[in-house]
């Protein structure tokens, strides 16, 4: 765990001409860190189903029978657990470049590739291995990827927040007596916190069937969260 700490003992010009008589504000900055390891309960998988014909109605029409049946495999894997949805889709022509003396450098149009993105989110974690393999079996040919996540990721944050500032607090506190100071109030807070940040697994592109169950391990999710205090300080009494 780090600790940042920082002092500063300063004067807050006041801005009022009647207040100007009255002492400056003496301060204490301080930064801490709070983190909060979370077991991740969601999961998004990005399946793929790439095809090539020469002309660009074969692969559309190829690419969106493999689809199908990749999405009809998926669901029997998941059950009514899942959310399917279409993130990407193209249409694109394949060109052959050649060179050499006396090539021109022209390309040849040599076929079309279509491009079909669906992306799984699912929250029974068991099920990944087997949903993969479903997807391969029934014609996807690109996992682009896997993002370990939680639900409740306000909740986590929330609570790598409280540690924070509760370190901060201390920190302060601890501060403020080694200086012969007390802590009178706080000023002013503020956070430096990302959102939760998932867990990427990134596989290989072209992913043929496995004889055997694809193994998937989903670890641990380390939430951080940074909390700045400036607090008021007075002497301490004697």
């Amino acid at each position: 765990m780090r600790h940042f700490l920082t002092a500063l003992i300063a004067g807050c010009a006041l801005g009022s001409p009647a207040l100007a008589q009255q002492p400056p504000l003496s301060s204490i900055r301080v930064t801490a860190e709070g983190k909060v390891t979370a077991k991740p309960d969601r999961v998004e998988l990005d399946i793929g189903v790439v095809t090539h014909a020469p002309k660009s109605q074969d692969a559309a029409t190829q690419n969106a029978r493999q689809v199908d049946a990749v999405l009809s495999a998926v669901r029997q894997a998941t059950g009514t657990t899942a959310t399917l949805k279409t993130i990407s889709y193209t249409l694109n022509p394949e060109y052959q470049y050649h060179s050499g003396p006396g090539s021109g450098g022209e390309p040849t149009l040599i076929g079309y590739i279509a491009s079909n993105i669906v992306q799984v989110t699912l929250d029974d974690l068991a099920r990944i291995g087997g949903v993969i393999d479903a997807a391969t079996r029934s014609g996807a040919n690109h996992v682009q990827g896997i993002r370990f996540t939680v639900r409740d990721q306000d909740a986590v944050r929330a609570e790598a927040l409280r540690q924070a500032a509760t370190r901060a607090r201390a920190e302060a506190e601890v501060l403020a007596a080694a200086l012969g100071v007390k802590v009178e109030r706080v000023l002013h807070a503020e956070e430096n916190s990302p959102r939760v940040a998932p867990i990427y697994q990134p596989m290989a592109r072209a992913v043929a069937s496995a004889p055997v169950p694809t193994p998937i391990e989903a670890g641990s999710l380390d939430i951080n969260a940074e909390v700045t205090l400036t607090v008021e300080v007075s002497p301490a009494a004697r």
